[in-house]
């Protein structure tokens, strides 16, 4: 057993090497995380810290699973763990668009680390606002920047509104968000979505190319017991850190009669770092805004048609298939079990 067990260990750091040397070679992807944390945003930014395939040129922070200037502590908390000071960290929108903020500190803590302490940050705030940040740094490295939001979408939404030519000069938007098979803060809604489904509009609507990692495949991307044992038989401040997060986690997982905890966020960052974590399909998708049970909803059109309907009299007769194009590629199945390995690889013993 052991040695099957170093035989793992050793192809492992051979993946990890050949994909340093891949990104010698290319050139990291400059990366925007936009981030409510939130436990499992904890656990998605420390594996982009530690993926050389990210170049994480800011965390940008939104009120979601814990009101905004938590999350501000909280991710200025986790550079200074990773000693990432030169990483900006800026505030921004403390509430949705148009919606009441709901907070998730039930899921994430009451501290929204799932009650593990970390000391006082080392690192400090930036001072501009994050939708300015966001703006500034796309605009400085045009069509070089991947936005991965991971919270909801409101410091994106706000962004695109004050400046709507960033984006075509956005490389992509890999986001957390949505789902094609029912909800999880209701029945058929997402809670990053549900929290600021009019900002989630206008960045489906933005035309650019986007992403989204749903429920539908992060809830069967799961972080089990036996992954929480791997990763609990090595040391570090990070490594350390992160079993607590996960042992939170998986324990409240547990309780609501799980076998693990999804790994939302660190799915998203996991698209980021490797596409072939996921598979995709291109389909049109519509943000619900009005339902009174389905409010938030990304409704995905499989399809992408609809019927051509045609008035006659008192009923509408269908006389055809009408295209529609797609704006999204839905992740639609992922790679669970070589995304714990990667994540466990990259957080063990840091």
């Amino acid at each position: 057993m052991k040695s099957k067990l170093r035989c793992a260990l050793w192809i492992v750091c051979l993946q990890l090497f050949v994909a340093a040397a891949c990104v010698a070679a290319q050139g990291a992807r400059q990366i925007i995380i936009d981030t409510d944390p939130g436990a499992d945003d904890a656990m998605a930014i420390l594996l982009a810290l530690n993926s050389p395939e990210l170049d994480v040129k800011a965390l940008t922070v939104v009120a979601g699973n814990v009101v905004v200037d938590r999350g501000v502590e909280n991710a200025l908390k986790l550079v200074s763990l990773a000693h990432r000071c030169d990483i900006p960290v800026a505030r921004g929108a403390g509430h949705p668009l148009v919606a009441t903020l709901t907070t998730a500190e039930f899921f994430h803590g009451k501290n929204g680390l799932g009650d593990v302490e970390l000391p006082a940050p080392a690192c400090r705030p930036d001072t501009r606002f994050a939708p300015d940040l966001i703006i500034q740094t796309v605009h400085a490295h045009p069509h070089e920047i991947t936005l991965v939001p991971i919270g909801p979408l409101t410091n994106i939404a706000l962004a695109i509104s004050k400046d709507p030519s960033i984006v075509p000069l956005v490389k992509e938007v890999v986001l957390m968000g949505g789902g094609i098979s029912g909800g999880n803060i209701t029945a058929a809604a997402e809670a990053n979505i549900h929290n600021d489904p009019e900002a989630a509009h206008r960045v489906f609507e933005a035309g650019w190319p986007l992403t989204m990692v749903g429920l539908n495949v992060t809830e069967k991307t799961l972080f089990t017991p036996a992954d929480l044992k791997r990763l609990a038989q090595t040391r570090g401040l990070e490594n350390d850190f992160a079993v607590g997060v996960l042992h939170f986690m998986v324990n409240r997982a547990e309780n609501l009669g799980g076998e693990g905890t999804p790994m939302h966020d660190p799915l998203a960052v996991g698209a980021a770092i490797d596409r072939s974590l996921i598979t995709t399909q291109d389909m049109r998708v519509d943000i619900e805004l009005r339902g009174e049970y389905t409010r938030g909803e990304t409704v995905a059109d499989r399809h992408n048609s609809t019927d051509q309907r045609v008035r006659r009299g008192d009923r509408y007769a269908v006389e055809g298939i009408q295209r529609v194009e797609p704006n999204v590629h839905v992740a639609v199945s992922s790679d669970a079990p070589r995304f714990i390995d990667m994540f466990i690889s990259r957080i063990a013993g840091k």
